[in-house]
Parts: C-alpha cells; sequence; structure tokens
C-alpha cells in the first residue's frame, strides 16, 4: 500500500466528516454525518471504520489534516486532539485548514462573490467573505460571527451563500436581501471533508506542515467555560487499526 493518502478530520460543527485522499487516485472515501454533540466518543470508532473499509491503516498514511474553525469551541478541539495525537504518534505531517474555505472552495470559480458559513448556535453563524474567481481559498477580510439579521444587514449586492444554512435563515436573507441573495441547494452547499482534504493535499504537494505545538484552532470569542489544558491526543471511544 502506498504511504501517499492523506486523512481529513472535521468536527467543527454537528455536520462532522472524515475523508481519505490519495495522492495518485484522488479522493478514495468520504463520509459525513450529523452529530449530536458526540464528536469525542464518535470520532475515533469513524475513522476505524473509514480506514478498515478501504483497507487502509494509519501506518499506510503520509499526512493528516483537520479543518481548524471557526465553529464549536468543545467540536473544534477534538479533532484537532486526534489529528495531532496522530502527527505525534505516527509521524505524519499535519496540515490545519480554516473551516470556511473548505466550504467556499467548490464554488470560486463561479462569477458572484460568495458568504460560507456554518452554525455557531443561539441564533448566530459564524461567515467569511469570499471573491468570486479567486484561484485559491482564503477569505476577503476577516471571520465574522452576528446573527442571520445582522449578516443581511452587511450584503449590499448579489452573493452566493454556502454552507449551513437553516430553512429559517434562507427565508431572513431572502426576505431582507430579494433577487441579492443566491442559494444552491443543500445538497451542494454541504460542507464535506473531500474539499478539506483536496486543499490540504495542494500544502502538502508543495512541502507545507503545520506544528502540533503550535497549531490551534480559530476561535471568534472565548468560551464561556474554561477547558481543561492537555487535551487527550485520542478522544475515548475506540482505537485506529
Amino acid at each position: 500500500m502506498s504511504s501517499n493518502i492523506l486523512l481529513a478530520l472535521d468536527t467543527s460543527t454537528r455536520l462532522a466528516g472524515i475523508a481519505l485522499y490519495d495522492g495518485d487516485r484522488g479522493l478514495l472515501s468520504e463520509f459525513s454525518w450529523h452529530s449530536a454533540n458526540r464528536h469525542t466518543v464518535e470520532l475515533v470508532p469513524q475513522i476505524a471504520h473509514v480506514l478498515d473499509q478501504a483497507g487502509i491503516s494509519v501506518a499506510d498514511l503520509r499526512a493528516v489534516a483537520v479543518a481548524l474553525g471557526p465553529g464549536s469551541f468543545t467540536g473544534l478541539r477534538v479533532a484537532l486532539s486526534v489529528a495531532k495525537g496522530l502527527a505525534v504518534s505516527s509521524g505524519l505531517t499535519l496540515l490545519g485548514v480554516p473551516t470556511l474555505d473548505a466550504v467556499a472552495y467548490p464554488h470560486q470559480g463561479q462569477s458572484l462573490p460568495i458568504v460560507a458559513l456554518v452554525q455557531a448556535g443561539r441564533g448566530r453563524v459564524c461567515w467569511a467573505r469570499y471573491t468570486p474567481g479567486q484561484a485559491g481559498p482564503g477569505p476577503q477580510g476577516t471571520y465574522m460571527l452576528s446573527t442571520v439579521s445582522d449578516l443581511a444587514g452587511a450584503i449590499a449586492h448579489p452573493t452566493l451563500f454556502a454552507g449551513e444554512l437553516m430553512a429559517s435563515d434562507r427565508a431572513t436573507l431572502a426576505g431582507r436581501l430579494e433577487e441579492n441573495a443566491i442559494f444552491l441547494t443543500p445538497a451542494r452547499t454541504m460542507r464535506r471533508p473531500g474539499f478539506l482534504a483536496e486543499i490540504a493535499w495542494s500544502r502538502l504537494e508543495v512541502g507545507d506542515a503545520d506544528d502540533p505545538a503550535t497549531l490551534s484552532p480559530i476561535y471568534l470569542h472565548q468560551p464561556a467555560e474554561p477547558h481543561a489544558a492537555g487535551a487527550p491526543a485520542i478522544p475515548q471511544g475506540g482505537s485506529l487499526p
């Protein structure tokens, strides 16, 4: 088995995902699921299942990529802890990718400005603007945290909205923005771990890597309660093949 395979992990929100990406064959496997905030006990067993189904072990991997957020405080820590644990214990290259970059990535070839977003709870969304026709990932400006209504107030031109939108969010944006709010179907704007993997692979090809000691999640504000330091490298719930 070639050691030219990247494992991608995303637990930024309740929509979690895992992908395997091969430098020669492209996307090998992709799995997404909605978690009821049970990432800690679900992620490692799901990784083990994806690897087993593909006939791959950790020893066959070259790199591990992880979505950095913005997103859920606890969710982000779960995937990052697992990714760092795999990188350190198995000598894998570690690559962090902003979550909203993966949302915007498949839409950047069209002509409209893009707002990529994820749910942040309590009626809020994390979002960023992306330039139309942009050659690579990276937002135009900063990451934002706001209500959907406040987001609508920041839009003045026709814009494609991509990512996690509730039906009520779409209704709010359509009501406020009218023809300036452009939507695709939920399946076409879903955040996919395969895109996270592809962005990370493009960095790996040019020799980029992140330091497990310093790579951190993207938080837009401080958590309400401090989390204990030294999160486990691999949360409970399973072992990897």
